[in-house]
């Protein structure tokens, strides 16, 4: 992986301007953080990795205030497990020598943090005026009868108001027609208008970007987001690299495909080549850091500017655009001062803070061997978003 000093070319929305600081490493000290919370930090999320039956295999944390990334840490085991035996509900231990250990250069399945990448590339198509807010998805996708009928709009996708359910099965369709006819044909199952979180808004809004650009979404993405900022370890898969997730087996799955490493976990995304608006992304805990600064600085990193201060302000100001705001439930005490981010499946999390100018990135394998292992609660995430908090100076 290249050096955080790499020097990147300008992109995305093609500005020049004065380069905006790079991420540098050093002290939590130098950053304006409270070194011991820190070490707490540090020995808290080593913890989650320990014992028989951890929290999550592996994890990896990263915290940043302005232009210094303050601590980095990886702990346990990216690939711990060979599957999951349900007659004991344990996981079979690979031989120590077949064990993968996680490092910061380790990849991890994101999850619904592609979600924040599908909404960058929305702002950037609001910000050149081929996509319009408040335009109604029907006036790009005529063909999809169920959103047409119901008047959704583009930023009902963006904050999740569309009153569309969670999912649909795409994973039981027999192929790519069907899956297209049910997303076409899916009408809310509640009045638009009310929040209600669903995977079905960020591949709606998938459809859209790919109409109104005639370039797919991993193009799009690459194109004006990780290209720019030099983030070369993200991407959709396969990542042959990447941290194992789970053991994919009927009743607890909705797929058969055995244990999961450097394919998407996620069945729909799956289902749809690995490429989806909800769920797909692989990236490393540094390449984060890099989105993170790029947003706190309103939209450059280095020479490269991918959005627009005003356009940020679009995604990161309440109710956000794609980003959630001030959630306590998995930002800790860093909510509550226009705090965004969000949380994956997987056991993924990241929260920026404009107010403090602060970061952090956590990445876990928390699904492996089996998504149940992982629902243990949002206690590690607030317990991160507190500890960051608490280090803030001065806070």
């Amino acid at each position: 992986m290249p050096s955080l000093e790499q020097t990147y070319g300008s992109g995305g929305s093609g500005e020049l301007s004065a380069a905006a600081p790079r991420l540098r490493v050093d002290t939590p000290e130098r950053a304006g953080l409270d070194a011991e919370e820190m070490r707490h930090l540090v020995r808290e999320v080593r913890a989650l990795t320990a014992g028989e039956r951890p929290w999550a295999p592996a994890a990896v944390v990263i915290v940043g205030r302005g232009p210094v990334i303050a601590v980095e840490a990886a702990a346990g085991w990216a690939v711990r497990y060979a599957s999951y035996d349900e007659r004991t509900d344990t996981g079979v231990e690979l031989p120590a020598e077949a064990r993968v250990p996680a490092t910061m250069s380790t990849p991890f399945d994101l999850a619904s943090l592609t979600k924040l990448f599908t909404a960058v590339a929305a702002a950037q198509q609001l910000e050149r005026g081929t996509l319009s807010l408040d335009a109604r998805v029907a006036a790009y996708l005529p063909d999809f009868t169920g959103a047409a009928q119901h008047h959704i709009t583009v930023r009902q996708l963006l904050t999740h108001t569309s009153g569309l359910r969670p999912e649909l099965p795409l994973y039981d369709c027999p192929d790519d027609a069907a899956r297209r006819a049910l997303l076409r044909a899916e009408a809310p199952s509640s009045a638009p208008g009310a929040y209600r979180y669903s995977d079905l808004n960020m591949l709606l809004l998938q459809y859209v970007l790919e109409r109104v650009t005639g370039s797919t979404l991993d193009v799009l993405i690459h194109e004006g987001v990780t290209g720019p900022l030099g983030m070369t370890a993200t991407g959709f898969g396969p990542c042959p690299g990447a941290a194992a997730t789970e053991d994919q087996r009927r009743p607890w799955a909705k797929a058969e495909r055995g244990m999961v490493r450097g394919e998407v976990h996620d069945e729909n995304a799956w289902a749809l080549g690995g490429v989806a608006g909800h769920a797909g992304l692989f990236s490393t805990a540094h390449d984060l850091a890099i989105l993170c600064r790029c947003l706190l600085t309103g939209g450059a990193y280095g020479p490269a500017r991918i959005l627009g201060a005003d356009h940020v302000d679009l995604l990161l100001t309440p109710p956000g655009l794609g980003f959630a705001v001030d959630q306590p439930w998995f930002m800790g005490e860093l909510a509550g001062h226009g705090a965004a981010g969000h949380t994956g499946f997987t056991g993924t999390s990241l929260v920026l803070d404009r107010s403090t100018d602060t970061f952090v990135v956590l990445l876990t394998n928390a699904v492996h061997p089996k998504r149940s292992w992982g629902e243990a609660g949002n206690g590690p995430r607030v317990g991160v978003g507190d500890r960051v908090a608490r280090a803030v100076r001065g806070r």
